[in-house]
């Protein structure tokens, strides 16, 4: 199964500073039949107005995966970390037992990012913070594990979660194909960056949400230049 849900169809808040969009109910946005995606519960496309941002604010048991678009996100959290996660790069906090953090976009221009939140395996571990980059051309006509909980991607330069899931990017320039398969009882969710692409013979543009269910693998398709990021997780 490979449902596309346009860009255009899913849940919105502008609030001057932030304008969010929902893959999944979040906040304000309620669909019973959006809950989730398997373990993945939240999937946000957010800009960031220049020098705004979120304020300390708490989190606990999730597994938050940020993926700069454009511009730059700064962190800071009640362990002592601080550090900045610039566009094509990758951060990740695991809120276990609690942490309170703020993200904010010090740039002078606008930021832009997915944010994905994966249910951990278990509840009440030790919380943890982490960033590295990611350069797009190391992703070239490839997927690259950007974050994990299996052992052998962090070995391999995943930044570690704690949940038996995948986030994995790639960038695919017209007229290539990527494909990446699943194991059974996996589920994934792919959205291009940017771009347009087929998967598996489904056409979807840039921001879609493709939803994908009961399928081996996936052959992706770029009908024009295209950044791509897939979770895999747990159905």
């Amino acid at each position: 199964m490979i449902d596309i849900r346009p860009f255009a169809e899913i849940g919105a808040a502008n609030h001057g500073w932030l304008d969010a969009r929902h893959h999944f109910s979040f906040a304000g946005y309620h669909r019973a039949d959006r809950m989730g995606w398997g373990a993945l519960r939240v999937w946000n496309d957010d800009t960031i107005a220049p020098r705004r941002g979120f304020p300390p604010h708490p989190h606990r048991d999730m597994e938050i995966i940020t993926y700069v678009r454009q511009g730059a996100i700064t962190h800071e959290d009640s362990m002592g970390n601080r550090g900045r996660t610039g566009a094509g790069d990758v951060q990740v906090m695991s809120a276990g037992t609690g942490v309170v953090h703020s993200e904010y976009n010090l740039e002078d221009e606008p930021t832009t990012l997915f944010q994905i939140w994966i249910r951990p395996d278990r509840t009440g571990a030790a919380p943890a913070w982490g960033s590295r980059p990611f350069p797009r051309a190391d992703r070239a006509g490839r997927f690259v594990t950007l974050a994990s909980g299996l052992a052998s991607d962090i070995a391999s330069g995943a930044l570690p979660i704690q949940a038996a899931a995948r986030v994995l990017g790639a960038t695919v320039q017209a007229g290539e194909t990527v494909s990446y398969a699943f194991d059974k009882r996996r589920v994934g969710y792919l959205v291009a960056a940017s771009g347009q692409i087929r998967v598996n013979g489904a056409v979807a543009q840039a921001r879609d949400g493709v939803a994908i269910r009961d399928e081996a693998a996936i052959r992706i398709e770029a009908l024009a230049d295209s950044e791509l990021v897939l979770v895999d997780v747990a159905q």
